[in-house]
């Protein structure tokens, strides 16, 4: 048994370490996490809940609010919704779609200049799950 654990932690390593591996590299990486937020090494955030997207797209806004980011600006992309907002040099991207009349995924972006900000995009999900919970 001693054996074979080297060379789990062999492969477990070459999959993290691979390119084209990223969803099993976050899987890895987040085993164990109490977080129910999915999110990819480029920085964006998904989670997807149980409500119609009116309700989500309502808790978002009022997330945006409270974290102190300026509401622009929302659209229409096919049957999804865009919301987007302003947080100093950040721009802000929530994407709401509708997977059923009662599921709503939600996908969360925050870039910096050319870069991301996955901590914010996961914090953006993470107070949108809270005004849903107290409502």
């Amino acid at each position: 048994m001693s054996l074979r654990m080297p060379y789990a932690a062999l492969l477990l390593a070459s999959a993290l370490v691979s390119g084209g591996c990223e969803p099993m590299a976050i899987t890895a990486f987040g085993v164990g996490a109490s977080t129910s937020v999915s999110h990819t090494l480029n920085g964006i955030a998904y989670r997807t809940f149980t409500l119609p997207s009116a309700s989500v797209k309502g808790a978002a806004s009022t997330a945006l609010t409270r974290m102190g980011f300026k509401p622009e600006s929302g659209r229409k992309e096919g049957t999804s919704e865009v919301l987007v907002a302003k947080a100093n040099d950040r721009e802000i991207s929530i994407e709401l779609e509708p997977l059923s009349p009662t599921s709503t995924r939600m996908r969360s972006v925050v870039k910096q200049g050319l870069f991301y900000d996955s901590a914010t995009a996961v914090e953006i999900i993470l107070q949108t799950e809270k005004v849903l919970a107290r409502s």
